[in-house]
């Protein structure tokens, strides 16, 4: 009996974590639909129409209406009796404290099918979910590195050609080929990002503060934390519009995310998850990688750059109380 019997749909996170999960369930049933989707949405049930018991969830928060819950992040794991609950009506849970979801889903099927194509690139989307990737690699922004930087929910068409390439079988070397002048362009635009990341940020009592709001830029916390240097203990990013919302990629809503800085030869001792669901009851994460959407005050439904301040004032406060309040 295979994990996806009665399975006819995967919604998955749209990074490359996402894509190479949904890509594993893909290259084990190629009839699946494959939806993107980003956590927010799914936390607001924007998106509750994909999702009954023939659906598969991937590196996404639970949601107990399910087939098939797979998963890492600790903020998403359901409660004992949730899961409980869940596999009492028939759904199956997979959370994995595993480097990634991809690699949860490798796991999980990797004795239905022969997986061997995608060997070559689990370790990378381990390293690169997980905070594994060394500043040496990430400075020199290989190809694998451009492609996940491509993916996003404002070209899903691009997206699905990715995921079909993955789950069908061919080669890293001929998805790369394939992607090329792509990848160039994101080379080369690296260099211009850079400093406009530089440009944004400032460190405060060792969190790296990016503000890339209104600007229509994103960034991970790779680039700021590289840029940021070992002052950095982590680092919170800023990114959307004021009047974004959380259903137009091309307009996201205001939010934030917080990385701890894996280049540091300490470990990150703080629960940066704090953060994300101080203000934000659907953020969440990993300890080490998470984000939420700025609040506003007093329950309005615009958000100000009063709102942005108010956020990242209560953030800080809980940041400077991190010895006593954050450790893990």
């Amino acid at each position: 009996m295979s994990p996806l019997d009665g399975i006819v749909r995967v919604v998955a996170d749209s990074d490359l974590d996402g894509l190479m999960a949904a890509a594993v369930l893909k290259a084990s049933k190629p009839e699946i639909e494959v939806h993107f989707a980003h956590p927010a949405l799914l936390r607001a049930g924007s998106i509750d129409h994909l999702i009954d018991r023939q659906t598969a969830i991937c590196d996404l928060p639970f949601h107990e209406k399910c087939g098939l819950y797979l998963d890492h992040h600790l903020t998403n794991r359901p409660s004992p009796e949730e899961q409980q609950e869940f596999e009492d009506a028939g759904g199956i849970c997979h959370w994995r404290d595993t480097p990634s979801a991809a690699r949860a889903a490798f796991e999980l099927m990797k004795d239905q099918l022969d997986l061997s194509h995608l060997e070559e690139v689990m370790p990378i989307v381990d390293a690169l979910d997980s905070g594994g990737i060394s500043l040496q690699d990430f400075m020199e922004d290989g190809p694998v590195i451009r492609l996940s930087r491509s993916l996003s929910l404002s070209d899903v068409s691009h997206m699905q050609v990715v995921l079909h390439q993955f789950a069908s079988g061919m080669s890293m070397e001929e998805i790369l080929d394939s992607h090329s002048e792509r990848l160039s362009k994101l080379a080369l635009e690296r260099e211009e990002h850079a400093r406009v990341v530089k440009d944004c940020t400032k460190i405060v009592d060792g969190l790296a503060i990016c503000d890339l709001s209104e600007s229509g830029l994103r960034s991970n916390g790779y680039l700021v934390t590289a840029l940021a240097g070992p002052e950095a203990l982590a680092c919170c990013v800023i990114h959307g519009y004021y009047d974004g919302t959380i259903e137009n990629p091309n307009r996201p809503a205001l939010g934030a995310s917080f990385y701890a800085n894996s280049f540091r030869e300490e470990e990150n001792p703080y629960d940066l998850s704090m953060l994300a669901t101080l203000l934000d009851e659907t953020g969440g994460g990993h300890a080490n990688a998470c984000g939420c959407r700025v609040q506003a005050q007093d329950n309005k439904n615009i958000i100000t750059e009063s709102d942005k301040e108010y956020n990242l004032g209560e953030w800080l406060d809980l940041w400077a109380k991190r010895d006593s309040l954050m450790l893990r």
